[in-house]
């Protein structure tokens, strides 16, 4: 399978919290704001949906093709992306932004609190999706993750014309963006991805019942954190995957997006989507364990035991089968 991961590229600063964010937070004032934690713990990351996503499925096995926009910053980025096996040459580099920024800080519960400089992103509108077909031959999916909301309409609107499948992820631009705009990015998906809470804020934007989105989407992905993934569809009965049990937390940053290469891969090589929720719930545990997006390592036996834990020997089996980790 030849997937397009379009999205955001990114570094990331992510900050570590001893207390918890809600208790910061004062009921009778919540109209003036002013927030501050010392924070014990600073890492700098690659991260951005699109990198994150286009890694996991290098490292799996898969040649993505990464598109997205990008700052002259990005030469040790674009490096380590292209030794584990991303097609780059369809990144956009910006003559005057930087790359990407995400700050994000992580309290005790979990509970995050970010910032999004687009930079460089605010170019992922000019950027042609038929030139990048063109280039690489023929498309069998465009993921179309979280970054520029005019360049995400316009490249949705693209693979229709094109004739691309695409997946849905609109993410944290959920938040920003018109009912109207969300709906001419989830009509006609092979694939949505949301988590539970995206769900239901997709549900108050768009105006549509569950039942409506259904009918614009072959497949309704939803992560649940703890409670795992569920995969709804008219055309094919409701999939429910538990996560990963004994899962030791690191740092939540990227799990989806391991959840979205993972689950990708496995449907790239020709898996039932019961299989890849099982991969993505897995990919995603891995990631969870690690601070940073990307910092993991991957290990064929360790991948093929966690499945084997979770999920059973036949799963595991018929995984390792296909992992070129």
């Amino acid at each position: 399978m030849r997937i397009a991961v379009i999205g955001s590229i990114a570094t990331d600063h992510l900050m570590s919290f001893s207390g918890k964010i809600k208790d910061q937070l004062v009921a009778d004032s919540l109209e003036n704001v002013s927030l501050s934690f010392l924070v014990e713990h600073l890492d700098v990351r690659r991260g951005g949906v699109a990198g994150n996503i286009s890694l996991g499925l290098g490292r799996l096995g898969l040649n993505p093709v990464l598109v997205g926009a990008v700052g002259q910053d990005f030469g040790e980025y674009r490096s380590f992306l292209e030794q584990h096996g991303v097609d780059t040459k369809s990144v956009h580099v910006s003559e005057t932004q930087h790359t990407s920024r995400f700050l994000c800080t992580t309290d005790e519960e979990e509970n995050q609190i970010a910032s999004f400089y687009a930079g460089a992103m605010s170019e992922m509108r000019d950027v042609d999706l038929k030139a990048v077909a063109d280039r690489v031959g023929d498309l069998d999916m465009a993921l179309i993750g979280a970054n520029d909301p005019e360049a995400m309409l316009r490249h949705t609107d693209q693979c229709r014309q094109l004739g691309v499948p695409f997946a849905a992820d609109i993410s944290q631009q959920l938040a920003i963006m018109s009912g109207d705009d969300v709906r001419k990015l989830v009509d006609g998906a092979t694939y949505l991805f949301t988590n539970e809470y995206e769900a239901t804020l997709l549900l108050k934007n768009t105006g549509w019942s569950e039942g409506e989105v259904l009918d614009r989407v072959g497949s309704w992905v939803t992560t649940l954190g703890g409670d795992g993934v569920r995969i709804s569809g008219k055309s094919h009965a409701t999939v429910e995957i538990p996560s990963v049990p004994d899962v030791k937390v690191a740092e939540p940053t990227g799990v989806g997006d391991a959840f979205r290469a993972g689950f990708l891969w496995a449907l790239g090589v020709n898996m039932t989507m019961e299989r890849a929720a099982q991969v993505g719930c897995v990919f995603a545990s891995i990631v969870l364990e690690t601070v940073g997006p990307q910092e993991y390592t991957l290990d064929r036996s360790e991948f093929s035991n966690r499945v084997a834990k979770a999920y059973g020997n036949d799963a595991a089996a018929e995984i390792e089968s296909k992992l070129r980790v």
